[in-house]
């Protein structure tokens, strides 16, 4: 095999693997996304940025206004999981203010001022 299909071949692996595993990807958020469905409205935000690691937080709100569950998914590859952000659980909507919450990290407040905010 020649040099020219050899690099063809190894792009088409590798365009083929990043397929697979964002489809894996949208799978793990959409079965998150339906787990928290069930405990309230749900609310998502997500923080901008083409170069750093993006947030997508979503959280599930009662009746009362009080956070039933949440997840975050944060990360620059496909390998990001979804996991609870246990300080935001139980959490009056009104009373939650993003930059005491996550006072380090500005993508998290930004996701989480969206998600607070319902901004569409």
């Amino acid at each position: 095999m020649d040099p020219v299909n050899s690099l063809i071949c190894v792009a088409a692996l590798a365009w083929t693997t990043q397929i697979v595993l964002g489809w894996l990807q949208i799978n793990r958020f959409n079965r998150a996304l339906a787990l928290l469905s069930e405990c309230g409205r749900v609310r998502i935000g997500r923080s901008a940025g083409r170069f750093k690691p993006r947030v997508v937080l979503a959280l599930a709100i009662g009746d009362e206004g009080r956070i039933t569950g949440n997840f975050v998914i944060k990360g620059l590859t496909v390998f990001a999981n979804p996991y609870s952000e246990e300080r935001l659980t139980g959490a009056m909507l009104d009373d939650i203010r993003p930059e005491v919450i996550f006072p380090a990290n500005k993508s998290l407040q930004e996701a989480l001022a969206l998600a607070i905010s319902n901004k569409r």
